[in-house]
């Protein structure tokens, strides 16, 4: 027996902090029918995913269960694992972005990492540098 795969709900409030606007608006939205809710037993909304991803034009925030600091949390597609020796070089197409990672050979083989696996890339750094490349113009 073959069952139609549900589709991942967020609640309310999580669905108006993805999409940057308030609860109240979220409300007045599912009542003017801009937005597809589901209720849920206690009657409560819940958006689902691909309504999220229809209003704001890319995949919410990823849920990944862990309880981290870092804040710059990427989801994508590994698009290569280089490993020589200990170390690892793994790629991944973040969105219109490519990230690599240097990781070492034991963290590839323990997440499983090949070509097509979905990751969530999470960037914590004490410093980023900015720089403005040549545009031609010659502005100091």
């Amino acid at each position: 027996m073959t069952g139609k795969r549900r589709e991942r709900l967020v609640p309310a409030g999580e669905a108006a902090r993805a999409l940057g606007i308030s609860l109240d608006t979220l409300r007045r939205w599912d009542k003017e029918g801009r937005i597809r809710v589901e209720r849920d037993p206690g009657g409560r909304r819940q958006v689902p995913v691909s309504e999220l991803e229809r209003l704001s034009g890319r995949s919410p925030r990823p849920l990944t269960g862990a309880r981290l600091s870092a804040r710059n949390r990427m989801p994508g597609v590994v698009r290569s694992v280089v490993a020589d020796g200990v170390m690892a070089l793994v790629e991944i197409e973040a969105g219109p972005y490519t990230l690599v990672a240097a990781i070492t050979r034991d963290a590839v083989e323990e997440l499983a990492l090949a070509v097509g696996v979905p990751v969530v890339a999470t960037v914590k750094a004490t410093s980023v540098m900015v720089s403005r490349e040549s545009d031609g113009a010659g502005g100091a």
